[in-house]
């Protein structure tokens, strides 16, 4: 990719998202920052020019309010530059299903899945005219964990793991990579904005570990990335089991423990 490519980055204020921008950076990419703090936005863009001599915009947005979606797909319909999406931002939930208020699960999906769908539909049509670019999704491990009790924030995730397979599988033949990133717990201020208590949490990795790990992978072109597992042979192996339950979909016969009580 050239080095004056863009990289648009939501959830680009704090956390993962302002690592990612500063390692793009340093990368010598152009960046497109896409939060809702204003002023935390202003000051990463002004830094992030002095320090790597790249140009930097900013945009604030709230990705979970349809308007603000709409903006930000408008930007990647037009903008040519850009060539990698970085779809970051998302939200948590304090509290069990049965506990959580229906608005804010609401507003978790629309974050954590509409956004990243709509974004990701606006941009692949310019990268697949160019024929080169990538998506990088943040999923988490609680996508692949349902014991681990977080229901509606777990789903989210488990979404973008599947939905950034299936997109990797219809872009990779057009020049296309997407990537989803599974993080486990990682110090971000997502614990305090979810209400969640940090002494009820495993221990946090460091997000600049997290980042560096991730865009490993990305160099790597894995199409999913988990920092924190050590033997990838089990992740190999997962997948391999995954793909042998594929022929057995096909049947059009009920299988022989469902024809007798």
């Amino acid at each position: 990719m050239s080095v004056q490519s863009k990289v648009l980055i939501t959830g680009a204020s704090s956390g993962i998202g302002s690592v990612y921008a500063d390692r793009f950076a340093q990368r010598g990419h152009n960046l497109i920052l896409v939060a809702r703090d204003t002023n935390r936005l202003d000051k990463i863009s002004k830094d992030l020019q002095e320090k790597y001599g790249v140009q930097v915009e900013f945009i604030q947005a709230d990705l979970s309010k349809d308007q603000d979606i709409s903006k930000i797909e408008d930007v990647l319909k037009n903008d040519a530059d850009i060539e990698i999406l970085v779809n970051n931002a998302g939200i948590a939930l304090n509290g069990n299903f049965l506990t959580q208020d229906i608005k804010d699960i609401e507003k978790l999906i629309t974050l954590n899945m509409t956004a990243v769908v709509r974004l990701s539909h606006a941009i692949s049509q310019p990268l697949l005219r160019k024929g080169k670019g990538a998506i990088i999704n943040l999923g988490s491990v609680l996508g692949l964990a349902p014991e681990l009790g977080s229901t509606i924030y777990g789903a989210s995730k488990s979404f973008i793991q599947f939905f950034s397979q299936g997109l990797h599988l219809e872009l990779k033949d057009h020049g296309v990579h997407v990537q989803a990133v599974l993080p486990s717990a990682t110090k971000t201020e997502i614990w305090e904005r979810s209400g969640i208590d940090l002494s009820q949490v495993p221990p946090l990795m460091d997000v600049n570990d997290l980042v560096d790990a991730a865009l490993i992978g990305f160099d790597r072109k894995e199409t999913i990335t988990i920092p924190v597992l050590k033997d990838e042979n089990q992740w190999n192996n997962f997948e391999k089991s995954r793909i042998t339950l594929l022929p057995n979909f096909s049947s059009a016969e009920v299988a022989q423990r469902y024809k007798t009580n």
